[in-house]
C-alpha cells in the first residue's frame, strides 16, 4: 500500500508555471505507475500525466502535452508534474494517484491510490 502527499499548488498568473510534488510512503514505490489527474468546479476528474514504474514512459493529455511534463525519482518516493504556460483553464484540484496494473490506462477508477489534491489557480 502507499500513501501519497500532493504539494506545490497555489495561485499563478496566466503563462505563469508551477511545480507539483507527490510524495509517497511505502517501499513498493517503484513498483507503481503514477498519474496526475484534475478536477474543476462542475467538471469530471480528468486525465492528466502518466509515468511508467521506471520512468522511461510518459503519457499526456492533448489539452496539456507540450506544456506539463511528468516526471520521477523513485529514490525519493517522488513524482512531479511540471506546468508551464499555465492557462485559466488549467484552474483546478490537482491529484496524483497510483496505478498497481500493468495496463496504461486514463481512468480515474483504475488507479488504486490517491493524495488529497492541491489546488492550482491561474489567473487570467
Amino acid at each position: 500500500q502507499v500513501q501519497l502527499v500532493e504539494s506545490g499548488g497555489g495561485l499563478v498568473q496566466a503563462g505563469g508555471s508551477l511545480r507539483l510534488s507527490c510524495a509517497a510512503s511505502g517501499r513498493t514505490f517503484s513498483t507503481y505507475a503514477m498519474g496526475w489527474f484534475r478536477q474543476a468546479p462542475g467538471n469530471e476528474r480528468e486525465f492528466v500525466a502518466r509515468i511508467s514504474r521506471s520512468g522511461g514512459m510518459t503519457y499526456y493529455a492533448d489539452s496539456v502535452k507540450g506544456r506539463f511534463t511528468i516526471s520521477r525519482d523513485n529514490a525519493k518516493n517522488t513524482v512531479y508534474l511540471q506546468m508551464n504556460s499555465l492557462k485559466p483553464e488549467d484552474t483546478a484540484v490537482y491529484y496524483c494517484a497510483a496505478d498497481t496494473a500493468d495496463i496504461v490506462t486514463t481512468l480515474p477508477s483504475r488507479y488504486e491510490y490517491w493524495g488529497q489534491g492541491t489546488q492550482v489557480t491561474v489567473s487570467s
